[in-house]
Formats: C-alpha cells, structure tokens, sequence
C-alpha cells in the first residue's frame, strides 16, 4: 500500500557533515590557539557522542529548552576535547564553543547526499506527505532552511521538542500525531539501525535501514531484508511495497 506519509532522519540521511566534525573543530580550535590532530578529534567526538545521555528531556520548552541544548552539546564538545588532554589548553573555550555551536546551526558545515532532492521532488510529484523525525535539537529548523528541504517537510520531529528521543516509540508516535494518520500507513527511513529501524518497527512503522557503508554483507543479526544504500534503493523499495 502506497504510504501517506513519510518520515526521514536528518543527519546521515538527508545530508552529512562537510568534512568531518573533527576538521571543523580543529580548524576553529586553532583560531584560539589550540592545535589537535582532526582526525584524533573525530574518534574522541563520536565517542563523547555515544557515551551522552539521550538528547530529550521532557517538559522543556522556550529559553528552558534552548539552553538545555546548548548545556547538553557543550558536555560534549568538552568531553571532545578533554579525552586529547586539550581542554585546558584553551584559554577560551566558552568563546571557541558559543562559535562551534552557532556555526553548526548554518548551512556551511553541511552538504546534501546527491539523490537527497532528486528523491524529495519525486515523492512529492507522487502526492506522499513527508516529515522529519531525528534527535537533532533546535537547529534543526534554520539548517533545514539554509539547505533548502524545508519546503518538502509539512513536520518536523525533533527529540528535544517532545522530549524523548529515537529509539524510543513516544517520539515516533509524537511524529504520527501530528500527521494525524496510524502507524502502518507511514514509513520511516534512516541510517541507524537501532535508532531508526528497530525503533520505528517497534512503534508500529513501516521501516527501512539506510545503510551507507558499502558493505557486501548484512552485519545485523536478524539479516533484514529493509536494507538499503542509499535514498534510490529507499524509493524503488517503498514503490514495491
């Protein structure tokens, strides 16, 4: 049955980091003085990144919610920099943070996956609703606008907002509220297989992995067949139904 909406994740599917997160926090922190291997940086940011708490947190809203954010990601980027033992070489690190965090709510550090828009346009020629649903934060919104997707999207999920964050079902069913229709007449496609695929299934969804790797083989135990590498493969699967 064709689906009446569809929901994407954001970063990893739609589009990634330019470079890398590690580039661009070396490139900043030396403009203060500090000088870090990017490649070292994005092993220790990703490593910081998984080992955070989830980025939700229920009844936040307004300037309660903005500064939760900016709190939670500059855990992060702290942690980033004290796994290198270079957190105390800066002698500004509240300056370096508020531009790193304000530099990654622009469109620069971005760039879309080639099929992104190509993809978006085909499923809104064919009438198919589509939103977001990702465990970004709040800036989410002018990103999505600097890239120019946010005309495709009539929602936008976003973790921090609803308070619970993927692969929690709350945030999925948050989703389908606001398109007013019931899990089994949406789909829901991502890079994470935890995050995207077991949680949008475990919610009711139809779902699809996104997965980018070029590997050869399924290295998920259950071996799913909803696998695909990139937002072509996604199309030609959900049009098989």
């Amino acid at each position: 049955m064709k689906p009446r909406v569809l929901f994407f994740d954001a970063v990893g599917t739609l589009f990634r980091v330019r470079g890398s997160v590690g580039q661009i926090y070396g490139q900043v922190a030396a403009d203060y003085g500090v000088e870090v291997d990017p490649q070292a940086l994005d092993r220790a940011f990703y490593q910081a990144f998984s080992a955070a708490p989830a980025g939700a947190q229920p009844g936040l809203t307004g300037s309660d919610l903005l500064a939760w954010e900016r709190a939670w990601w500059q855990q992060v980027v702290q942690e980033t920099f004290a796994q290198l033992g270079s957190l105390q070489t800066f002698s500004r690190f509240e300056a370096f943070f508020d531009q790193v965090f304000e530099l990654f709510a622009g469109g620069d550090p971005w760039e879309l996956y080639p099929e992104t828009l190509p993809v978006l346009q085909t499923l809104q020629e064919q009438g198919i609703r589509l939103g977001v649903i990702s465990n970004f934060d709040s800036r989410l919104l002018p990103v999505l606008r600097q890239l120019q997707l946010d005309a495709y999207f009539s929602s936008i999920t976003l973790s921090t907002q609803v308070g619970y964050a993927k692969p929690d079902a709350l945030i999925f069913r948050a989703a389908l509220a606001t398109q007013g229709i019931p899990s089994e007449q949406a789909w829901h496609i991502g890079d994470s297989y935890r995050q995207d695929y077991l949680g949008a299934k475990a919610a009711g969804l139809n779902a699809l992995w996104l997965d980018r790797s070029e590997q050869q083989e399924d290295p998920r135990p259950d071996k799913t067949q909803a696998r695909t590498p990139d937002l072509w493969g996604a199309l030609t699967a959900i049009q098989k139904g």
